[in-house]
This record gives structure tokens, C-alpha cells and sequence, in this order.
């Protein structure tokens, strides 16, 4: 796999506080990454860091291998990490027109980009016109004007209606299917579940998970179970080598699994030990539920 940024015991601390403690990740080409954590996490002032906005206190990270400088490396780079900053009578097009000056690239990848983010039609419109999610999506225009090799966004869907987070998200997904490397800082924990690959979780500065999305989800859920006989259901659940904790609820009793079941086959032993199953479903535990999990017992 290709590396495209490394961060080796990354640190900044104001004073007594440790805003980034001691953090070490790789980000590998061609994968959508997302730093989760709640407000004060550090996953701001992480992206600022190797952003060069934010002089780290500790440790270091190179990018692309530390094969070039960081001042060629920003060149590469896509991102977002404040809120869209345009000016208000210019219109999409002529504010990313600005944008291209400013960076010194050519504008001829202007209308591309505005049809990526689904503002084609808006391309003449003043940008004291758009609405958040309008802006947001500008913004993102305006961070692939020079085709980057990794596009990082700070919080992107902060703010947003359903309507407007699920355009982002759905944005985002096209942009990674072109191959292009995504770090993505949310709270959003279910978006962060539906868009990337790869989840690094902080809390307090501090790095409590670092890995694919998949396996820090990886527990068999449990199971939502009930029956008329509650005797017969409680004998029953006891007498299962699978089943875990138990809690009851309004719709029966929650199980937790503590290995793969097939709900079919579980439903056919209930009923050969004589117990008809009024209720009989899976739950998967949530993305939110681990995270919440891992931030509560770290």
C-alpha cells in the first residue's frame, strides 16, 4: 500500500492542556478515513497540524512518503477545515475563478468541479444566494480544483438538514470512487458508518482506535426474543452456551449473542424444546454503540 500522510507521536498542548496526545496513524492511498470523536477530541487541531496551520508541540508526520516538502506536498492536498469563505456578490463561478488566481492553477477544471458538487446549474448565481448546504458544497468545489491526491474536510456536514448531509455524503462516496484518498472529521457517527473505510477515534487528545470500520464493529449484535411462557423463555435462554447478558424489554427480553446465529435455526430449536417464539429478531450493534462504548471505558 502506498502511504500518503504518516503521523508518528503527534502532540500539541496549550499550557497544561494536551489538546493532542502522543497520536500515530498512516492514511493510505485510496481509502475514505474518518477521525471520530466528540467536541474538544483533538481532530481539529490534528488536521491543523499536518496542515501546517498548527505547529505541533511533539512528534512529527511526513507526507507522500516524506519524498517531498511540506510546501510541495500542500500542492496536493484538497481541504476544508473552516467555514466556506466567499465573497457574497460573485458568483460560484467567479469566486472559484478567484480561487484558481489565488492558487495559481488554470481555471479550465471550474465547470467539472461545479458539476461534481451539483451546482452546475447555480454557476452564475451570487454566493449570498446559496443556502449552508450550497456553500459547503462550493467549498468542496473549490478543493478539487487542483485534482488533489487526498481531500481532507473538517466537520463538512456540521449544520446541515437530513437533505443537505445526505448530498454531502452522497458527494463524497462520488469523489472516493474516483480513487481519490479521503480523511473526513465528524461527530457523525452514522454518516462516518455509511461513508469510510478506515475510523480513528480520539477522545481527550488522546487515540483509543485506529482501524477499518468493519472491525470495530465486529460483535454479533443480539437478539430481540419473547414468547407467551415467559418461564419457558427464560429456561430456555439459560440453557443457550451463545447467549450472553440479558436484559428485559418492552418487546421481550434483549440477548446479547456471543457468536453467529442464524435467527431460522435458533427459531426451530425454540420450537422443538416445546417454545413458540412470539418475537425473534436480530440487532446489530451500531457504529454509535461501539464508539460510545470505546469513549465511555477509555
Amino acid at each position: 500500500m502506498e502511504p500518503i500522510l504518516s503521523i508518528s507521536n503527534l502532540s500539541k498542548h496549550y499550557g497544561p492542556v494536551r489538546a493532542v496526545n502522543n497520536v500515530s496513524f498512516t492514511i493510505q492511498k485510496g481509502f475514505v478515513y474518518g477521525i471520530l470523536g466528540p467536541n474538544g477530541s483533538g481532530k481539529s487541531t490534528t488536521l491543523g497540524m499536518v496542515l501546517n496551520v498548527i505547529n505541533p508541540t511533539s512528534g512529527n508526520y511526513k507526507w507522500f512518503d516524506g519524498n517531498v516538502d511540506n510546501h510541495d506536498a500542500l500542492k496536493r492536498i484538497g481541504a476544508i477545515i473552516e467555514r466556506p469563505n466567499f465573497y457574497p456578490s460573485m458568483s460560484a463561478y467567479q469566486n472559484l475563478q478567484l480561487v484558481c488566481k489565488i492558487k495559481n492553477i488554470p481555471t479550465d477544471k471550474i465547470l467539472e468541479k461545479l458539476q461534481v458538487v451539483d451546482l452546475i446549474d447555480r454557476k452564475d448565481s451570487p454566493f449570498s444566494t446559496f443556502s449552508l448546504g450550497m456553500k459547503q458544497r462550493l467549498a468542496i468545489a473549490s478543493a478539487l480544483l487542483n485534482d488533489p491526491e487526498i481531500l481532507i474536510l473538517d466537520e463538512p456536514t456540521n449544520g446541515l438538514d437530513p437533505q443537505g448531509i445526505r448530498k454531502i455524503r452522497d458527494i463524497i462516496q462520488h469523489i472516493a470512487s474516483t480513487g481519490t484518498t479521503i480523511l473526513l472529521a465528524s461527530h457523525l457517527l452514522d454518516e462516518v458508518e455509511k461513508v469510510c473505510s478506515h475510523v480513528i477515534v480520539l477522545r481527550n487528545g488522546h487515540m483509543i482506535y485506529n482501524g477499518l470500520v468493519d472491525e470495530m464493529n465486529v460483535n454479533f449484535g443480539s437478539i430481540i426474543i419473547d414468547a407467551a411462557s415467559k418461564d419457558a423463555l427464560q429456561s430456555f435462554i439459560k440453557q443457550q452456551d451463545y447467549f450472553g447478558s440479558v436484559s428485559e424489554t418492552a418487546d421481550g427480553y434483549e440477548v446479547v449473542l456471543l457468536q453467529k446465529i442464524d435467527t431460522a435455526q435458533l427459531n426451530e430449536q425454540a420450537f422443538k424444546s416445546g417454545l413458540v417464539l412470539s418475537r425473534l429478531s436480530h440487532k446489530k450493534q451500531s457504529l454509535e454503540d461501539q464508539f460510545i462504548e470505546l469513549t465511555n471505558n477509555n
